[in-house]
């Protein structure tokens, strides 16, 4: 176990405790819990870079533990009526999209890699933005009306814009699986061809 997969595991394990100290209301404490996970996402991902620790396991933990706690995050709050509920639905929709298309995908034995997009790291760091905003209104009794109504707006056009670019791209992968086996079945000896042409390996999804 490497030090940035611990670092990865205890930000999983903050999920809940900040999620219940936002269900009692200590926003304070809310707040600060929030404010460590995401420390923490950088502080390993410049260990796992900068000592060579990057392991595949890591891969998949990091992305799942900033995406619970940013959804459990929007969640909560949409239920306490901080964030609207169409956002909410929008945030947790997108994400549930991705992860139907990935396990589809996977059952058809054309799986697909997910990298992030340019819209997706924007989306994930305008979410970021409002979540930490939100949650220091709370903690520190401060309003920033206008701009959280802008954050919220860009967030969900970002949120949209990010789950059509997927979707997009999924497709042209899929599609080209259809090709690939089409080909396969009138051109039996062209086989990898017929699949290296569809560019379904190197779709950035």
């Amino acid at each position: 176990m490497t030090l940035p997969n611990m670092i990865t595991i205890m930000r999983l394990l903050l999920v809940p405790a900040v999620v219940l100290a936002m269900l009692q209301s200590l926003w304070g404490w809310a707040f600060a819990g929030f404010l460590v996970a995401g420390i923490s996402d950088g502080v390993d991902g410049f260990i796992a870079r900068r000592w060579n620790q990057s392991s595949r396991l890591g891969a998949y933990l990091d992305p799942v533990a900033d995406k619970l706690l940013l959804v459990s995050v929007f969640v909560v709050m949409g239920f306490a009526d901080e964030l609207p509920l169409w956002l909410v639905v929008t945030v947790v929709s997108r994400d549930g999209l991705i992860v139907c298309a990935v396990l589809l995908s996977s059952v058809m034995s054309h799986p697909v890699e997910v990298k992030p997009l340019f819209v997706s790291k924007a989306n994930t760091a305008a979410q970021i933005v409002l979540a930490a905003l939100v949650l220091g209104e709370l903690a520190f009794s401060v309003h920033f009306g206008p701009l959280r109504t802008a954050l919220i707006l860009l967030t969900g056009v970002l949120t949209v814009a990010s789950a059509a670019a997927y979707l997009v791209a999924w497709l042209k992968h899929m599609s080209g699986y259809g090709e690939g086996s089409r080909t396969s079945n009138s051109q039996t000896g062209n086989i990898k061809s017929g699949i290296g042409k569809s560019g379904g390996s190197s779709t950035d999804v």
